[in-house]
C-alpha cells in the first residue's frame, strides 16, 4: 500500500515537471534568496527535463540545438577527452553533433563534424562552444577556435552546409579579428551569437576582455572582465564591421569584477532578448536575462534560471568539478519564431564530469 502510494505521489510530481524521472522521490525546492522583483517571467516559463548525451569518457559543453525539415531535433555541442579535465577544452575540444526524436533525447548517431586542424589554422588546437543556425537557406555553425592552446588566439569563425548532416566547409580565416591594442577586446573573440537582423543585416555579438586586465598586475585572480560586442556585416560570410568602439554591455563600472558571459541572442514578439550567465550581478549561480528594443541597448537583468540544485538534487559536489551546481553556455531553440526549449550545461551526471541539460519552454 506504501508503494503504491508513493509511486502515485511521484507519477503526480513528474507529470506537474516538479520531479524528473531518475530523482527518486526529491520534489523541487523553492527559491527564495531573491527579491521577486528580480526575477523574470521567463524563469517561470521552465520546465525542467532531464540531462542529455552523458558521455562516457568525454566532457560534453555547450549544446546547440536545432529542429530539421523532418522534425528531427539537432544539436551540436563541445567535448573532450575526459582525462584531461575541465580544462581540457582550450587545447583539444572538438564540435560534434547528435540526433533525436524528442529535444529531450536519447540522442544517437553521435559523430565528430569538427576537430582542430594543426597550428597552422585559426583553429588549429581547439574547436568549442558552436551556436547554429539557418540562414539564408544555409546551416550556419559559427564557434570560437584556437591556434596556441591559449586564450589570447581565441576567435570566431564559421562552418557552413545545406544538410545538418554535413559536409561542412570552415572558413579559412576568422569572422572577426579581436580589436587592436589597448582597445577593450584586444585579446580575443569568443562565444558567438548571430541573429539576421530585421533589416536584413547580419549581426554577431561576440565576448571579449583586454589584455593588460587578463594580466592584472594588481590581482592576478583576477582574469579580465568579460564584457559584450556586436559586429555588423551587410553579407552573411562578412566583413564584419563593430557596432562602436566600445562593448554594447559592460558592467565593469560597478566594482567587484562584476560581468557576463556566454550570452545568447534571440527574438521574441518583436524584441530582442540575451540570456546570460551571471558573473556578480546577483552571484555566480543563476542564469540572466536581458531586453532590449534594438538589439543594442540593454535593459538592467533578471533571473534568468536558478542554479542546479532548485531543479534537480545531485551528490555532494566532486573535489574536482569547481563549477558544481550552475548552468552555463544557455542556448535558445526556436520554433515557428518562438522559443521552446532552452539547454545549457552543467557538470556532474553519471561520469561526474559534464553535459547538457534541457528545459521546455511554455508559451507566453
Amino acid at each position: 500500500m506504501l508503494e503504491r502510494r508513493h509511486f502515485i505521489q511521484q507519477s503526480t510530481l513528474m507529470a506537474t515537471g516538479l520531479l524528473l524521472p531518475g530523482m527518486k522521490g526529491f520534489a523541487i525546492s523553492t527559491k527564495e534568496d531573491y527579491d521577486k522583483k528580480n526575477i523574470s517571467d521567463f524563469s517561470k516559463r521552465l520546465k525542467p527535463l532531464g540531462r542529455i548525451l552523458e558521455l562516457k569518457g568525454y566532457y560534453v559543453w555547450g549544446c546547440s540545438p536545432i529542429v530539421a525539415p523532418d522534425g528531427k531535433f539537432h544539436v551540436f555541442f563541445s567535448r573532450w577527452d575526459s582525462a584531461k579535465g575541465m580544462g581540457g577544452w582550450i587545447s583539444q575540444s572538438e564540435i560534434a553533433h547528435a540526433v533525436a526524436d524528442n529535444a529531450e533525447g536519447p540522442y544517437s548517431k553521435v559523430e565528430t563534424i569538427l576537430a582542430p586542424r594543426g597550428e597552422a589554422y585559426w583553429d588549429g588546437t581547439t574547436c568549442h562552444n558552436p551556436h547554429i543556425q539557418f540562414i539564408d537557406g544555409v546551416y550556419c555553425l559559427f564557434y570560437m577556435g584556437n591556434s596556441n592552446k591559449k586564450t589570447n588566439t581565441k576567435r570566431i569563425g564559421l562552418a557552413s552546409s545545406t544538410s545538418l548532416n554535413g559536409p561542412w566547409k570552415r572558413s579559412d580565416k576568422p569572422l572577426l579579428e579581436a580589436g587592436p591594442e589597448g582597445s577593450w577586446d584586444d585579446h580575443c573573440t569568443s562565444n558567438p551569437s548571430f541573429i539576421k537582423h530585421p533589416d536584413g543585416e547580419y549581426w554577431l555579438y561576440y565576448k571579449s576582455w583586454n589584455t593588460y586586465e587578463y594580466e592584472n598586475p594588481v590581482d592576478p585572480k583576477i582574469r579580465g572582465n568579460r564584457k559584450y560586442g556586436l559586429a555588423i556585416s551587410k553579407n552573411l560570410e562578412g566583413p564584419y564591421y563593430r557596432y562602436s568602439d566600445k562593448p554594447i554591455i559592460d558592467y565593469s563600472k560597478l566594482g567587484n569584477n562584476r560581468q557576463l558571459e556566454d550570452g545568447n541572442v534571440f527574438n521574441e514578439n518583436g524584441k530582442f532578448y540575451m540570456l546570460a550567465r551571471d558573473m556578480g550581478r546577483f552571484d555566480h549561480e543563476v542564469g540572466i536575462i536581458l531586453e532590449s528594443y534594438d538589439g543594442i541597448h540593454w535593459s538592467e537583468p533578471k533571473i534568468s534560471y536558478f542554479g542546479v540544485s532548485h531543479y534537480l538534487k545531485q551528490p555532494p559536489k566532486p573535489k574536482h568539478l569547481s563549477k558544481y551546481g550552475r548552468f552555463e553556455r544557455p542556448q535558445i531553440l526556436m520554433q515557428n519564431g518562438s522559443p521552446t526549449h532552452l539547454f545549457v550545461t552543467t557538470q556532474g551526471g553519471q561520469f561526474e564530469t559534464s553535459s547538457p541539460f534541457v528545459f521546455s519552454i511554455t508559451k507566453k
